[in-house]
């Protein structure tokens, strides 16, 4: 995906209703209340090589700076958020969709708040289970951040 695919994605989602039940969509998952969608992936889960992962993930978190750039300059800086506490949090609290499962997959994200809607916007890259494709993550959402 392109960085002008990228935004165009975003932009879409951050107009579009939420869907009504958690399941797959046209771009990722969502929910009540929240869109996921991937803005780019690796070849497939896993790695023969643990070089071939780290240069997959470095090629990950550049795209994400891209992004974030992008983003900066329509809706300021992003907050920086890590997420290791709110996974910890899930084994003994009840964290909310999407932040348990981005927390699950996710170190830490860029949030924005955009102006309009009051939707957050949240870009992380998933790399977390090594068993797993490496993933870019937008999440629109108007649930608030735990």
């Amino acid at each position: 995906m392109t960085i002008e695919q990228c935004l165009a994605t975003i932009d879409l989602l951050c107009t579009r209703p939420f869907p009504a039940e958690h399941g797959r969509t046209d771009v990722g998952s969502g929910g009540p209340g929240y869109h996921i969608a991937e803005l780019g992936t690796s070849a497939g889960p896993g790695a023969e090589d643990c070089w071939d992962r780290a240069d997959t993930v470095e090629e990950c978190y550049e795209r994400g700076e891209e992004v974030r750039g992008r983003l900066t300059g329509r809706w300021g800086p992003s907050d920086h958020f890590g997420l290791q506490t709110v996974q910890l949090r899930t084994e003994t609290e009840d964290i909310p969709e999407p932040w348990a499962h981005l927390s699950a997959c996710v170190g830490d994200i860029h949030l924005w708040r955009t102006q309009g809607n009051g939707r957050w916007i949240a870009l992380g890259v998933a790399d977390r289970d090594e068993a797993d494709e490496i993933r870019l993550l937008v999440v629109i959402t108007e649930i608030d951040p735990p």
